[in-house]
């Protein structure tokens, strides 16, 4: 059974062909990996085939009776209501069908025979759909989901204004989760998740007895949870059966197999020409000649492989600083209320550290604390002598509306033309990202350009709050082998052990500091 066709479709963006004749089909049962470099179109696939986004050709069925989640990178939240009151709405339709139910009842009194037998077939399906999506139990499915993924630790009753973005998103996937859809379309969403969290969605999404789509770059998770891979590239769209190291595997003969008939028909078309050009004219041979210009004519040209471009990361160091990079003394984290108990910690010339825990505890509150952007509740912080952070921080806070281009050049004036292109080309963006406007650039590219203006700063201390989010593997790859080359000082918040591990010397836990009950 098919529960969604995708037909020639093909989609343009901005002058920059994304997709091309492109068909797809999920069937019953698949977990599909949809996976690409950043930028190929995974998102725009994914919003076509929830219509909130028009091909400029080919057609999307969902045929049959189907509920579709979706959780995309753009998701919002509306102000003023709690957590656990936007949990509440994923059974809204729960809700309106109980309402229905009890409607039915009331009117059971006045029914004639026939119309009775009806309203109690039309009660028995109505109370059957509410007890399999677990309607009855909701407050307890509730705590379930959302200790699961975190959120028990926030506390359901904040307003969802209060959150920070990685919190929202954990709130969006919870009641995504909740509504029990037959498909679930589900765009990167181990983003902000600790690496408990991921655990919990593993789990669930193995044992997710219907359909899904996932796009992710997290190879460990995909590898835990997909059974097909569905490849974007050159705005083609290619199958594979089984996770992702089996499509890496089967990608590799496939690359290597079209390499090679490219290369046979290179040389094969090179005779033909060299043969026409020496022989057409010569009488003698003419006839030949135009026989082999007719085979040439005839020939489907195969197109030379592209090669995607890849990121290219350095950091430039600034003179080296002090011993000691940070001294803290009793230091107590938060806003408005303490996250920590005091703690006091060194942070020396050359140290890499990695920090974890559950989200909520104060990972990217210590290190704006650490960088002075906001006070401490209690305690001290002192900077070393000399020290040149750089800063890269999870998400814009504001809707970019400048280009790529115009982005860093803003940031750095004194760079030419030239000089800002080939620093974001090195980052792996191709004329068309350099000229878009950053907020239309999908996460991945729109972190390129972020570290792009980190690399061009004189920096001896390195702080970075989760920067592999929504970077694809090659990214991903490259930044880890610039930071294991960078000479200073690192403080990383990741909650990807794959990508630490091998980085850093020490490993910081903020649960261990926390005054919250975890």
């Amino acid at each position: 059974m098919s529960y969604l066709n995708v037909t020639n479709v093909s989609h343009s963006f901005g002058g920059r062909q994304i997709l091309e004749n492109v068909s797809f089909k999920l069937l019953k049962g698949e977990h599909v990996g949809l996976v690409g470099a950043n930028g190929e179109g995974k998102s725009s696939f994914l919003n076509i085939v929830t219509g909130n986004l028009l091909p400029d050709d080919g057609k999307v069925e969902w045929p049959g009776k189907v509920t579709v989640g979706y959780l995309d990178q753009q998701s919002t939240l509306e102000k003023g209501m709690t957590i656990r009151e936007v949990l509440h709405t994923a059974f809204n339709a729960d809700f309106e069908a109980e309402q229905e139910m009890l409607t039915i009842y009331d009117k059971m009194e006045s029914a004639t025979p026939e119309e009775l037998d009806k309203m109690m077939v039309k009660v028995g399906e109505i109370q059957s759909e509410l007890e399999s999506s677990g309607f009855y139990s909701l407050d307890s499915k509730i705590e379930e989901f959302a200790n699961g993924l975190g959120l028990g630790d926030i506390g359901l009753d904040k307003d969802v204004a209060e959150l920070s973005g990685g919190q929202r998103s954990k709130v969006l996937l919870t009641k995504l989760l909740l509504q029990n859809a037959s498909i679930l379309l589900l765009d990167e969403p181990t983003n902000y998740l600790d690496v408990e969290h991921i655990e919990w969605l593993t789990k669930f999404l193995q044992n997710y007895e219907n359909a899904f789509i996932l796009i992710s770059h997290d190879i460990a998770f995909l590898n835990n949870v997909v059974n097909v891979i569905y490849h974007l590239e050159n705005c083609e769209l290619t199958r594979y059966s089984g996770d992702y190291d089996k499509f890496q595997e089967l990608y590799a003969i496939y690359k290597s197999q079209k390499e090679s008939a490219y290369e046979r028909q290179q040389q094969e078309v090179a005779k033909l020409e060299d043969f026409i050009a020496r022989n057409k004219a010569r009488v003698a041979t003419t006839g030949m000649a135009r026989s082999r210009q007719k085979k040439l004519d005839k020939m489907d040209i195969i197109e030379k492989p592209r090669e995607k471009l890849k990121p290219t990361f350095k950091f430039n160091e600034a003179r080296t600083p002090s011993r000691f990079i940070v001294q803290a003394k009793d230091l107590v984290l938060g806003y408005d209320s303490p996250l920590t108990k005091p703690v006091s910690f060194n942070i020396e010339r050359g140290e890499k550290i990695a920090i974890r825990g559950v989200n909520g505890l104060g990972k990217t509150t210590l290190l704006k604390t650490i960088l002075g952007k906001i006070k401490p509740i209690e305690g001290n912080v002192e900077l070393g002598d000399f020290v040149e952070p750089g800063y890269f921080e999870q998400e814009e806070r504001e809707k970019n509306q400048n280009t790529a281009l115009d982005d860093v050049w803003n940031e750095y004036p004194g760079m030419n033309n030239y000089e800002v292109r080939a620093a974001l080309a090195g980052c792996g963006l191709t004329n068309d990202h350099i000229t878009s406007k950053v907020f239309v650039l999908s996460g991945g590219e729109a972190a390129k350009v972020r570290l792009c203006k980190l690399m061009l700063k004189q920096i001896n201390w390195l702080v970075l709050d989760e920067p592999t989010n929504h970077l694809d593997v090659d990214a991903k790859e490259e930044l880890k082998r610039a930071l294991k080359d960078f000479k200073g000082t690192i403080l990383l918040v990741s909650h990807e052990p794959e990508f630490y591990e091998g980085l850093v010397s020490t490993v910081w836990n903020i649960e261990d500091w926390t005054t919250k009950i975890i």
